[in-house]
């Protein structure tokens, strides 16, 4: 009996050492997960490896614009690049939530976490919404019901937008005051449950916004949205539905 109660309490403790790997409280599954321990076989393009794309190709004429080093993915804008840096990985849920530790070299640097669905035909590039953190704010953006609106994108172009349409668009986002300091990680975690997009930082929470484009149905694209430099490491994301 003794040596039963011994061997159950061994395999409860295994089963609980192994929970961590696949949940983290309520955040939901490990669908995916990187730390960026690996190396590049050349130094000239992107190679990022492990289902990460980048738009490098088409938008920086082939230059590379993310690089591996020191365990950690170093992702920088090229003076030769027409927009910002995407560093994209298929990230299929309903609700779930992205934690990334990061680090912002320069008090203009920003890391965007952009969420989108390419089957999305009524916005602009499957943009959904978006977490742009800074070292003076953090934004949270409907982008679906905001500016990516195909209709509302025209409009913003062709400068026809409505001032009945403008004072909606200035309620699609909303900007949270902190103060980070460059040169040091921090860990951000992005929570999307229903139309409710929250962030914390290192376990304090920045903000929460809700808004209906965040409700949308399937978020299948994260893009790490980068427009000048930020460098990114121990990547995850959680799925609960």
């Amino acid at each position: 009996m003794k040596t039963q109660t011994i061997a159950a309490c061994t395999l409860l403790l295994s089963a609980c050492s192994v929970a961590p790997a696949l949940h983290a409280g309520d955040r939901g599954t490990l669908i995916f997960a990187d730390d960026f321990q690996r190396n590049e076989s050349q130094e000239l393009k992107d190679e990022v490896g492990n289902g990460w794309g980048t738009n490098s190709e088409r938008r920086a004429g082939g230059n590379k614009q993310v690089d591996l080093r020191n365990g950690a993915m170093y992702i920088y804008l090229h003076k030769d690049a027409d927009h910002g840096v995407s560093v994209t990985h298929p990230a299929e849920f309903r609700n779930g939530s992205v934690e990334v530790k990061f680090m912002l070299e320069h008090e203009k640097d920003t890391l965007g976490l952009n969420f989108a669905d390419l089957q999305c035909k009524e916005v602009w590039a499957g943009h959904l919404f978006k977490v742009v953190v800074g070292v003076k704010q953090t934004e949270l953006a409907d982008l679906k019901t905001g500016v990516m609106d195909l209709k509302t994108r025209e409009a913003r172009k062709a400068n026809t937008l409505t001032p009945a349409r403008q004072a909606e668009l200035k309620t699609k986002s909303k900007k949270f005051p902190h103060k980070l300091e460059t040169g040091t990680w921090y860990t951000a975690v992005a929570t999307v449950n229903g139309d409710t997009l929250s962030v914390s930082i290192d376990g304090k929470q920045v903000g929460s916004f809700s808004s209906p484009g965040i409700a949308h149905p399937t978020k299948r694209l994260l893009r790490l949205a980068v427009h000048r430099n930020v460098v990114v490491d121990d990547l995850k994301i959680y799925a609960r539905d």
